[in-house]
């Protein structure tokens, strides 16, 4: 997708930017107020929706780590990570992210992946 195409929702692929702010005359300071507030509902609405999926992938994992459990598979697969980490990569050069960023994050993430397949794998196998 480049600059010139829209993302749903209407808003473009790049990242905002101060300069991209909608102009105010002079003198505006509620309407200045009124468009921070805005915007910081929009970016709070976000941090649920971020919140939320993350929470949703955490339990996607353990899911795998209960079949890893259940079928006798190993916890560590390096290849995946090296799959998950090219993906944020790839993912970070086509939106203008920091790759360093996005491994970084994925770093905590798969830790955490890891330290909860680990619980699962380490208890008992349930009888279905």
């Amino acid at each position: 997708m480049n600059s010139e195409q829209q993302r749903p929702h209407g808003q473009d692929d790049r990242m905002t930017t101060v300069h991209d702010a909608i102009p105010l005359p002079v003198g505006s300071h509620d309407a200045a107020e009124r468009i921070l507030q805005s915007l910081r509902d929009e970016l709070d609405g976000l941090d649920r929706t971020l919140l939320e999926t993350l929470r949703q992938r955490l339990d996607c994992c353990c899911r795998i780590g209960l079949h890893k459990r259940d079928h006798a598979i190993p916890m560590m697969q390096p290849q995946r990570i090296g799959v998950v980490q090219a993906r944020a990569a790839a993912f970070a050069a086509e939106h203008g992210m920091s790759p360093a960023f996005l491994h970084a994050l994925y770093e905590l993430i798969i830790a955490e992946t890891c330290r909860l397949e680990d619980e699962i794998i380490g208890a008992p196998a349930t009888s279905e």
